[in-house]
């Protein structure tokens, strides 16, 4: 038991320094003007963040609707975390959904850098959950 834990451990490390190296990721995808590519990594910076807390709460999915829907209902719905950080999540795979199966689909650099900058709020919440 006590080997299973510091895997899960571990993962959750992993998951969470995931999240923080795509931060620099995304700045690099912005410095080039990838905005596309940006907003994909946007939301798989907090996605992995939310991967670390799930295993930290002991909820298993790889589903994204999954863990957003359990992510709303154990911390937005309780008041645990401020509601935005919920709108923030849902509209960031919107936007990555749209990024990368809608057509003709662009992103102004404006829009870019506010979910950034929303995108470095939420990891900085939810981290300390974490």
């Amino acid at each position: 038991m006590e080997s299973m834990h510091k895997e899960i451990q571990k993962l959750i490390t992993y998951r969470v320094e995931q999240a923080l190296e795509t931060i620099n990721e995304v700045e690099i995808q912005i410095e080039n003007n990838f905005f596309s590519t940006a907003i994909n990594r946007i939301y798989y910076g907090m996605f992995y963040l939310l991967l670390a807390l799930s295993l930290k709460n002991n909820f298993k999915t790889s589903k994204h609707n999954q863990l957003i829907g359990w992510f709303n209902k154990e911390f937005i719905k309780t008041g645990k975390v401020e509601k935005k950080f919920g709108r923030i999540i849902h509209k960031a795979f919107e936007d990555r959904s749209d990024g990368d199966y809608g057509i003709y689909i662009t992103f102004e650099k404006e829009e870019v850098l506010q979910r950034f900058e929303e995108m470095k709020e939420f990891i900085s919440q939810i981290k300390k959950l974490i």
